[in-house]
Order: structure tokens, then C-alpha cells, then sequence
């Protein structure tokens, strides 16, 4: 957990009872059942396949599960606008496509979109806004260059800066700082960080990292060909029992006095591979 988090704000976002989902008759989600609650890093982890990425697109409205209910915010979540519910959640994709050359500037100014009335501009807070968070993320310099010329890890922190933009209640990253070095994972990691601690802002993490997961978030959730195996605080479910059981590999479980949160090291059991 990043140091010096206050406990999370008590109420539950959403409530998902008894979701399946599937693609082509292959059920990717099945019989799932959880509360999200406002004001805390849940990071949701599991080997390719398990049902993170869907997850992910099921809470945000790009899905609609085939099975089961999901709520947000009390209300069913196919009774929200799109627009009423993009200002609410942000989701930086895993892969963050765009095919015409808008400047770096344009797409994190689309964040805003949600929040302006038919026909308005953005003034100058929404500009100072876009400063702001472009500068946060290193990215002010790339402000005029076309995104669809950028690297992939320059064009994920315009997606993180994009949703940041949009000043949701709710981040949802899917595998976001996956094509970023160290140093720019960790300035994303820290910005959205105290984004929780002095807003309250809930997120909500798909990530293959397991370090990662413990440097950034409060509670985990373990998926397993599409079930939730596990899911708690990080002290009560990062455990090597439940890493071999979603993993399959041996893995030993310390605290770092360095990092100042657990770190995990893995080998493949012997005969395994």
C-alpha cells in the first residue's frame, strides 16, 4: 500500500451479484459476486485468460453480462447515460489506439468532453486542468506532436492523462503502465496514489505485476479461469498457497523495509516446465 493512505471511505460503487459472461459459447466470467467500495486501490490479478480485462469493460458499461446484476452507485448500471457515467468512471485501456493525427493536447482535452454542455468550449480551468495534469505526467513537451506518432508507453501516459483529466470518481486501469519503465510507472502509480489518498478517488487495477499490486494497492482479488479465488487486504491474502494455486509456480512472500510494502520472488516448481 502507498505509504501514508488513510483508511477508505465506507460505501459501496458497485455490487455485482451472480455475473457470467462468455465469448462464442466460452464463459469467461462465471457466477461472480463482489462490492467495489469508494475510496480504495483494489488490484485484480490472475494469469491471461481469467476474466481481468472483462471485468474491467463489464463495470464501465462495454460489456453487459450475460447472467446476474450489477449495480452502481445503487442503480442498476444499464440505467446510467453514457455521458452520466463517463463522469463518474475513467478506463485507460490496455492498448490505446488512436488512428487520426490529433495533437497530445486534443486527446487528454478529451477528457473534459463529459463534463461540458452541447456546443461548449473548455475555459480556462478546464485548460489549466490540462496543463496541469500534462505536466504531472512528463508530457507537456509532447503537448504538439501527433499521438499517433508517439511510442507506446508515451501514448499510455496520455491515456492516463486523458482519464485523469476527466476527474472521475472511479479509475479503472487495465494493464496501464505495462509498456512503461520504471520511472514513469512509478510517477503514474504516485499521481493516481494521491489522487486516493486526498480525494477518495476508487480504483480499480488489472495488473500482472504482483510488486506492483503490492507497492499500489490496499486489496487484492485473485481470478482463476474466470472465478474469484481469493480476494482481502494484502497482508491477509498474499499468501504463496494462493499465488501457487492462481499461478501454478512457488513463490516466497517478504516485507521490504526498502519499499515499505510485501514483495514477492517466484521460481517454477521443479518438473514444471
Amino acid at each position: 500500500m502507498i505509504a501514508g493512505r488513510p483508511a477508505h471511505v465506507s460505501g459501496a460503487l458497485w455490487r455485482l451479484d451472480r455475473i457470467g459472461f462468455g465469448y462464442g459459447g466460452q464463459p469467461v466470467l462465471a457466477d461472480f459476486s463482489y462490492q467495489f467500495e469508494q475510496g480504495c486501490c483494489y488490484g485484480v490479478l490472475g494469469p491471461n485468460g481469467s476474466g481481468k480485462t472483462t471485468l474491467l469493460d463489464l463495470l464501465c458499461g462495454l460489456l453487459v453480462p450475460e447472467s446476474g446484476a450489477i449495480l452502481f452507485n445503487g442503480r442498476p448500471l444499464a440505467d446510467w447515460r453514457p455521458r452520466a457515467l463517463a463522469r463518474q468512471v475513467a478506463l485507460v485501456p490496455q492498448e490505446f489506439a488512436i488512428d487520426f493525427d490529433f495533437s497530445v493536447r486534443m486527446v487528454v482535452e478529451m477528457g473534459r468532453y463529459p463534463h461540458l454542455g452541447r456546443f461548449e468550449d473548455l475555459d480556462e480551468r478546464d485548460h489549466a486542468l490540462v496543463r496541469r495534469v500534462m505536466a504531472e505526467l512528463a508530457i507537456d513537451g509532447l503537448a504538439d506532436r501527433p499521438v499517433n506518432r508517439l511510442s507506446g508507453g508515451e501514448k499510455q501516459r496520455v491515456a492516463v492523462a486523458r482519464a485523469l483529466v476527466q476527474e472521475p470518481a472511479v479509475l479503472l486501469l487495465d494493464e496501464a503502465t505495462s509498456n512503461l519503465d520504471i520511472f514513469h510507472t512509478l510517477s503514474i502509480l504516485g499521481a493516481v496514489g494521491g489522487r486516493v489518498r486526498a480525494r477518495g478517488l476508487t480504483v480499480i487495477a488489472a495488473l500482472h505485476d504482483l510488486n506492483q499490486a503490492t507497492f499500489f494497492c490496499d486489496r487484492l482479488l485473485f481470478l482463476k479461469q474466470g472465478r474469484l479465488v481469493c480476494h482481502g487486504p494484502i497482508d491477509e491474502v498474499l499468501r504463496p498457497d494462493v499465488i501457487g494455486e492462481v499461478y501454478g509456480v512457488q513463490a516466497k512472500v517478504v516485507y521490504s523495509d526498502f519499499s515499505q510494502c510485501y514483495q514477492v520472488s517466484f521460481r517454477v516448481p521443479e518438473g514444471g516446465c
